[in-house]
């Protein structure tokens, strides 16, 4: 394909006339708020900059209440075909059809106990089924959809219940037919006359890994098959989200707001970190039914703050809480596999210091001024060193950094020592959703932007995170200071303040609207606005 047609396959314009119109049907729902109690709505309120207007009283749905809207995967598929066909000459997809693989269970090393099951993420986009072991398929000429599920035996039936009907399955993820996986091939052959079929192959490029399900089945070899070009395809259907895919991030980004600020209500000194992890976790699923979280929690106490994925098996946020440390909270919950990305940062005793406060502010005016400038047509990148200005410009401002200009402290990448990962990423199916980088596009080797997941001019429907941060990194720090050039940028009496002090992250999650940015996260920012929260605390 040709650069103008990847180009205008690519647009926002063709995407969104790839949505098919449906007749939509929609359940009657009960609704159920989740109000932010008195305390609570007051601090939030306080707290609401340009970038987050007043919300008081949030309603959501609560999940035993909550109908998964499954017209939401039709659409999905419709957009996948017809942006498969763009990509495609006629001759190229006549008698075709995708063919895609679900995950399976995986057993816990040599036992027969097993992971949570959770749903591959493409195939989760297009027929939204929560079982393992299945398989689907579109055909690309018709847009008919067959689910292909496990035949199940009666010793399954006896530990895991009922063996349900195909017609179950059809009714519920709104499919046309159901077979079982086995029947694959004979169903191809005799019910469609497929002579080719799309597999899904080809690498993140924000995790640089492959796709790991494979679409292979007995007697695929009686067939064409094209492992090349759905990849690029469904990479983009994602990027874009639909309405009802917003909705559902709303949602679940409503939920995970809410259950940071049970943790701000009730967190106090002497309390293990762990104590925000598990509080959070059981916020999300007793109230929302969220059962699974997007990525390891995060709870930093102190000068763990610094260790940017902090909370992995080596350091399961298991240390003691102590007044006077900031606490940096990086929790997200998950719904029907769509992910929530949000970070708070605190004083675990309710009040900042002025330093602590003097670094907060900081990477909060960065924040705002990234979401106030974010609307399609603007480049991340541009953003993420927008990101990197404001913090210049107030180190310089306070005198934390020094000898130099904003523009000289650019060039040297002197923020890039204490601010070393990007602004933000893709959101959706995953945490760290595909398709930051076009293809044939990459992370730059530069240090400033190096770690940066999202490179490309920004779009309506796209959803990502805005999450700055500073941290006093000691590899980082003795890095910069044994640079001369860089040394002499920086305060050394000063740093000497903050050295083993942590550091401070705020992250909300957005979604790139016609004129601007919704920020979905709805969590007290401003500094009295958490002091304020902390004084009601439980």
């Amino acid at each position: 394909m040709s650069d103008t047609n990847m180009k205008a396959l690519f647009s926002a314009a063709t995407c969104a006339a790839a949505i098919a119109t449906f007749s939509i049907w929609k359940n009657e729902r009960k609704k159920k708020s989740l109000c932010i109690d008195k305390c609570t709505s007051d601090n939030i309120v306080s707290s609401n900059r340009k970038v987050e207007p007043p919300i008081i009283e949030t309603e959501l749905e609560a999940h035993e209440e909550y109908s998964i809207d499954y017209f939401m995967h039709s659409e999905n598929r419709q957009k996948a075909l017809t942006l498969l066909r763009y990509s495609l000459t006629q001759s190229q997809y006549e008698q075709s059809a995708i063919i895609l693989h679900g995950g399976d269970e995986i057993s816990r090393y040599d036992t027969d106990t097993c992971y949570n099951f959770q749903q591959e993420s493409f195939f989760q986009y297009l027929f939204g089924v929560r079982e393992p072991g299945c398989a689907g398929m579109v055909d690309v000429t018709t847009g008919e959809s067959i689910l292909f599920i496990p035949r199940q035996s009666e010793e399954w039936e006896l530990w895991c219940g009922e063996r349900k009907p195909t017609s179950y399955f059809a009714s519920h993820y709104l499919v046309d037919k159901v077979f079982y996986v086995d029947e694959i091939k004979s169903v191809l052959e005799k019910g469609y006359s497929v002579r080719k079929l799309f597999f899904l192959n080809g690498v993140n490029l924000d995790s640089n890994l492959r796709t790991t399900t494979t679409s292979e089945f007995n007697g695929m070899e009686a067939f064409e098959i094209d492992s090349v070009s759905l990849h690029p395809v469904l990479v983009e259907c994602r990027v874009r989200k639909s309405t009802k895919e917003l909705d559902l991030l709303r949602y679940i980004n409503a939920l995970s707001s809410q259950a940071h600020i049970n943790v701000m209500k009730t967190i106090r000194p002497g309390m293990m970190e762990f104590y925000a992890e598990s509080s959070f976790l059981h916020y999300c699923y007793s109230n929302g039914g969220a059962r699974f979280h997007a990525y390891t929690c995060i709870c930093g106490g102190g000068s763990n703050a610094a260790t940017l994925h902090y909370g992995h098996a080596g350091a399961p946020n298991d240390k003691m809480l102590e007044s006077g440390q900031l606490l940096l909270n990086d929790m997200g919950a998950q719904l029907h596999g769509y992910a929530s990305d949000i970070t708070c940062t605190f004083p675990v005793n309710g009040t900042f210091t002025p330093d602590q406060k003097f670094i907060y502010e900081a990477v909060l005016k960065a924040h705002d001024t990234v979401i106030e400038a974010i609307k399609p047509g603007i480049s991340y990148i541009g953003m993420h060193l927008l990101s990197h200005r404001v913090l210049t410009q107030v180190f310089l401002d306070h005198g934390f950094f020094q000898n130099g200009t904003v523009d000289e402290l650019m060039h040297h990448q002197v923020s890039a020592y204490f601010y070393p990962h990007g602004l933000g990423h893709l959101m959706g199916l995953d945490v760290h959703d595909v398709g930051g980088y076009l293809p044939g596009s990459g992370r730059s080797d530069k240090k400033i932007l190096s770690n940066l997941r999202l490179g490309r001019v920004l779009e309506e429907g796209m959803v990502l995170t805005v999450e700055p941060g500073c941290y006093f990194i000691e590899a980082q720090l003795s890095a910069a200071l044994k640079d001369p050039k860089i040394a002499n940028f920086i305060n050394q009496e000063m740093l000497a303040r903050f050295r083993g002090t942590g550091g401070v992250r705020i992250e909300s999650d957005i979604i790139v609207t016609s004129s601007g940015a919704e920020n979905m996260t709805k969590v007290p920012r401003t500094a009295e606005a958490i002091e304020d929260l902390m004084k009601c605390r439980i």
